[in-house]
């Protein structure tokens, strides 16, 4: 209870600082659509991917961007985690900060690079959740009568121990449409991104699943006790998200070894039949396996070496779009969600695609 409200007092008053980044942030598209670089593995891939894909930079300025996030009222959220904000892009305004802090908000200095908020969802209700990554939590933002994140006021606490540990960092998070929460939770929140931490007390960095997310009231404490491992054997769990039928759960894993897990969700919301869906293998091009999405075909676009790598249903690796700086997110969206949305770095890209994205919780 203790910590339940320390974070809603030192939230109250801070969700409602909102500034316009300066025009030259992105106030207009920063630069015309160019021809994607697009490297074509499989004759798949055409039927995914235009011959003719144009990636556009919309938005730049920023220092490492993640949890990019497609609402309703056609704006995009994404965090900025370096700079402990989340930002929200508008076609028709450009970027401005709505969040600041939106991870750590402790009074000393964090004292490492990641103090920020990391991936954000929406669950079945429309509502805005986050993984708190420096904040070490995950949190939900309630909706004002209009029916549009409450940012203003306290928000909804969910979980941020586990057996009465703190968590590590939580990193990514996915909803299933039975309003449970799973998210990853590695260390790269802390302040040295490693197990040796001085605030790390987990052993493990594992995968967590929260029954009943959904149902929890509007500002009541989180109940620990609820909260379930259910993966505890990837060293650097990340990513995550639900084949359209939500048979699977895919989680990848960013190091050591760079590859993509999947695992068969049972009724009860357990995992089972863990199976090596890709393994990257050595790679040298910039970036890692991190956040990643599917289309309503079941096909798999994920952050990972040198861009977006797609993946068919199967596992095979059908192409990589090109992206000159490290990706840590996509997400689907406009108004016939067929544009793939990327944080990659400093930037924010769009690129047209020829498959829907699934229909997630909050955008049915």
């Amino acid at each position: 209870m203790r910590t339940y409200l320390l974070s809603l007092a030192l939230s109250a008053g801070l969700l409602g600082h909102s500034a316009r980044v300066a025009p030259s942030a992105a106030a207009t598209l920063l630069s015309p659509a160019t021809l994607a670089t697009i490297q074509r593995f499989d004759p798949a891939a055409d039927a995914l991917v235009p011959a003719d894909a144009e990636l556009q930079k919309i938005a730049d300025g920023f220092t490492w961007t993640e949890g990019p996030l497609w609402l309703p009222s056609g704006d995009l959220f994404f965090a900025d985690t370096v700079s402990n904000s989340i930002r929200e892009w508008s076609p028709a305004t450009g970027v401005r900060v709505v969040l600041q802090p939106s991870g750590y908000r402790g009074t000393a200095p964090f004292g490492g690079r990641e103090p920020g908020s990391n991936g954000m969802a929406l669950d079945v209700l429309g509502r805005l959740t986050i993984a708190g990554h420096g904040g070490r939590n995950v949190w939900r933002v309630e909706q004002t009568p209009a029916g549009v994140p409450d940012l203003k006021n306290a928000p909804t606490l969910l979980a941020d121990t586990y057996q009465g540990k703190p968590l590590n960092s939580p990193n990514d998070l996915v909803y299933r449409s039975d309003g449970s929460l799973y998210f990853t939770d590695p260390p790269y929140g802390l302040p040295t991104q490693g197990d040796d931490d001085p605030g790390k007390l987990l052993r493990v960095n594992g995968v967590y699943r929260l029954p009943g997310a959904v149902k929890q009231k509007p500002h009541t404490a989180p109940q620990p006790n609820r909260l379930q491992l259910v993966l505890s054997d990837l060293p650097r769990p990340n990513g995550l998200a639900f084949s359209p039928d939500e048979h699977y759960l895919y989680v990848d894993n960013s190091e050591p070894r760079m590859l993509w897990m999947r695992y068969r969700v049972a009724p009860d919301g357990s995992l089972s039949d863990a199976k090596l869906f890709f393994d990257a293998g050595p790679y040298t091009h910039h970036g890692a396996p991190d956040g990643m999405k599917v289309d309503r075909r079941g096909n798999l676009y994920s952050a990972g070496p040198g861009g977006v790598w797609i993946f068919s249903p199967a596992g095979v690796h059908l192409a990589t779009i090109a992206v000159p700086e490290p990706v840590g997110n996509v997400a689907w969206g406009g108004p016939d969600r067929q544009t793939l949305y990327v944080a990659a770095s400093t930037a924010i890209y769009r690129i047209r695609l020829m498959e829907p994205g699934a229909i997630v919780p909050g955008l049915s």
